[in-house]
This record gives structure tokens, C-alpha cells and sequence, in this order.
């Protein structure tokens, strides 16, 4: 199209609705106009659709597809020649609902929660190009910006990949939050069992608790209104069934079975250079986590990003003396730099006072309040 094209959000003031607000604004420059179903009158779904040009669903999973029928039967052929998208966790009825209009259609699904940053850098987004023709240089450019790692899919492979990916994942998650309700205040809770923890505890408690700590809705529309979910729990199921089988059996034969069906078998299957791969993965998270741990530390922001500013930093904390034992680097939503600095356990407190007192002096960084 010629002009700039308005951008419409219906769910505006959801989580996923409000950062794509956010991202079309300061991102791409594009005007935003919204109606959020749950509340927010100050357009009526007819001016919306008359006024928007790229009209984007972003509502709950299991209202999407009932939102989009709404819309093709209010608009009633004023879509035309425009393009109308989703943005939920599954594809295969909000994209045959979407179908139903006379607008381009495609269907998309961040494979992330709203990230704090300004763009999806280092996620991926899985995308449908269900009915898509002059807008594609559109959407070619809002992908680009978007800085997300894009996937094809038919919407039924994407909800086949999501049973695994996201519904057998989530399933795992729960049921050990459950357990760990269950069965930690036996032994004395959660802060009785930290001292006694493992790489692989703090990361299975670190997701459970970012699971237990969103939104419940999408969790449980990924279970329920996924189809490909209920066989995939099936067999998670057996799996787990059989294997408390063979534990209560505590026989050699069953010892070994388990050894060859569930270590050897997935061994087999994964290969050696995936697992190699995985291997080198888990040693990062676990000197991620160490350093993390470390109490001796500065967390830091950075407003101006341009070549030369760590440099900079790094400076004045050399002109005092102080060195570093780890340096993580983060972007937050507004575009800034936050750094978490871990401090050589022979930092003097004076030096490292005067360090900041410069830094922050010379307008290089601020100091954030201790997490």
C-alpha cells in the first residue's frame, strides 16, 4: 500500500497486546488504535475495522477464534485487501477462523512471553502464511524488525510441534510443582532442600516457578484447547507408569530394562553430537547460575549504547583497582544496557565506593539498587 498503514490491536490491554503496542509504535513508527474486549469502548469493533489496516488478535487462546468469527461477521467484507493476523499459542482455529474473512491472513506465535526488550532477538516465531499476497513486503519488514528467529508451519504442524514443545514441557512442570507441594514440607520445605541442590533442580524449580508465576489461562488453554495434547499426556503417562513399574519391581531384569529403554534408547536416538551439544549447554547454565549465586556484586545500568561505552566503565573501575570475577550484559524494554558486575572477593569497599561515585559522575552508568 502507499500510505502508512494503522496498525489495530483487539486485546490491547493484554500482555502480548501491550508490548506490540509498544513495538509498533517505537519500532516501526506506525500508528496504534486498539479495542480490548475485556473493557476498553473508546472504539466500537465496526470503527476499528474500518480504521485499521493490519488488524492483530491478541486475546486469550480459547476466546480467539469466537473474537475472529465476530469480527468477519461485523465487517462483512470490509477487510478486503487488508491483513488481518493472530498472535496465540495455537494455530489451527484462530487461522481457519481468520479464513473465514476476506482479509490476507497469517497466523503467528512467539515462542516467549512479552520480553522485556525491544524486539523478540534470540526467540523464535513460528509463522503462517495462510492467505498472503500484497502484503508480504509488509510483513517481510515487520519480521525483520521484529529480530525474531521466524519458522514456517502449516497451522496443523505447528499444533503437532506445540503438544511436544509447549504442552509436554508444561505437563512436566506442573506435575513436579505439584509434587513439590506435596512432598517438600515433609522434609522441611523448599529452603531445607536448597542447600542440598543440583544444576538440574534449579533449573527445573526455576521454570516451574516462571510457569506458576504467569498468567494461568494460557497454561491451561495450551492443554485444553490443543488437540495433539491429550495423546501426547497418554503417553507421557505410560511412560512414567512404566517406569514405576520396573522401580517397585527393583529386580535386575527390570534395572535393566530401565537402562536400556530410557538411557541407552534416548541415547540412541539423540545422538552423540546432540548430546555432546546438550552437555556443553548444561555447563554453561551451570556456571551462569554460580556466578548468579555470587552476593559480591554491582548491577549496573547503561543508558547509552554505542561502541566504545563498556570500554568506558570498564575504565573507571580499572583506575580504581577493581577487578571482575564474571560480567553478565541484559536489555530491558526501554532500550537499555543492564549489566551485573561480580566483584573480585579482594575489593576493598572504599575503592569500589569511589568507583561508583565516578561512574556514575561522569554519567557512564547508574547504579541499581541490589536485587
Amino acid at each position: 500500500m502507499d500510505r502508512t498503514p494503522v496498525i489495530g490491536i483487539v486485546g490491547s490491554r493484554g500482555a502480548y497486546g501491550l508490548w506490540l503496542a509498544r513495538f509498533f509504535r517505537e519500532r516501526m513508527g506506525l500508528q496504534v488504535i486498539g479495542r480490548d474486549p475485556a473493557g476498553d469502548t473508546a472504539l466500537d469493533e465496526r470503527a476499528l475495522i474500518e480504521r485499521a489496516d493490519v488488524l492483530v488478535f491478541s486475546a486469550p487462546i480459547r476466546a480467539t477464534p469466537a473474537l475472529i468469527a465476530e469480527y468477519v461477521r461485523l465487517a462483512a467484507g470490509a477487510e478486503r485487501g487488508r491483513l488481518w493476523l493472530d498472535i496465540t499459542s495455537i494455530k489451527s482455529t484462530p487461522v481457519a477462523a481468520l479464513l473465514t474473512s476476506q482479509a490476507e491472513v497469517v497466523g503467528l506465535h512467539p515462542m516467549c512471553a512479552p520480553p522485556h526488550a525491544p524486539t523478540l532477538t534470540g526467540r523464535a516465531m513460528v509463522v503462517c502464511e495462510a492467505r498472503l499476497d500484497a502484503w508480504r513486503p509488509w510483513l517481510a519488514r515487520f519480521l525483520e524488525a521484529s529480530q525474531a528467529d521466524c519458522v514456517l508451519a502449516e497451522p496443523e504442524q505447528h499444533d503437532r510441534m506445540m503438544a511436544l514443545v509447549q504442552g509436554m514441557v508444561h505437563a512436566g512442570h506442573m506435575a513436579q510443582g505439584a509434587l513439590w507441594r506435596e512432598l517438600a514440607p515433609t522434609v522441611g520445605g523448599l529452603a531445607a532442600i536448597a542447600p542440598f541442590h543440583t544444576v538440574g533442580y534449579e533449573l527445573d524449580l526455576a521454570v516451574t516457578q516462571r510457569m506458576l508465576a504467569g498468567n494461568p489461562a494460557i497454561y491451561q488453554d495450551i492443554q485444553f484447547e490443543n488437540p495433539h495434547v491429550a495423546p501426547m499426556l497418554d503417553r507421557l503417562a505410560d511412560h512414567v507408569s512404566r517406569l514405576r513399574d520396573l522401580v517397585r519391581e527393583s529386580s535386575d531384569s527390570a534395572r535393566e530394562q530401565m537402562r536400556r529403554d530410557w538411557l541407552e534408547g534416548g541415547a540412541a536416538f539423540f545422538g552423540p553430537h546432540s548430546l555432546e551439544r546438550g552437555s556443553r549447554y548444561f555447563e554453561r547454565m551451570a556456571y551462569l547460575l554460580a556466578d548468579l549465586a555470587a552476593n559480591s556484586c554491582l548491577e549496573v545500568m547503561m543508558p547509552a549504547d554505542r561502541p566504545g561505552s563498556l570500554r568506558a566503565l570498564l575504565s573507571i573501575f580499572e583506575q580504581h583497582g577493581i577487578n571482575f570475577d564474571s560480567i553478565h550484559s541484559s536489555r530491558v524494554s526501554n532500550g537499555e544496557l543492564r549489566f551485573r558486575l561480580g566483584l573480585d572477593a579482594a575489593t576493598r569497599g572504599e575503592d569500589l565506593a569511589a568507583a561508583v561515585v565516578a561512574m556514575q559522575g561522569a554519567g557512564i552508568a547508574r547504579l541499581l539498587p541490589a536485587a
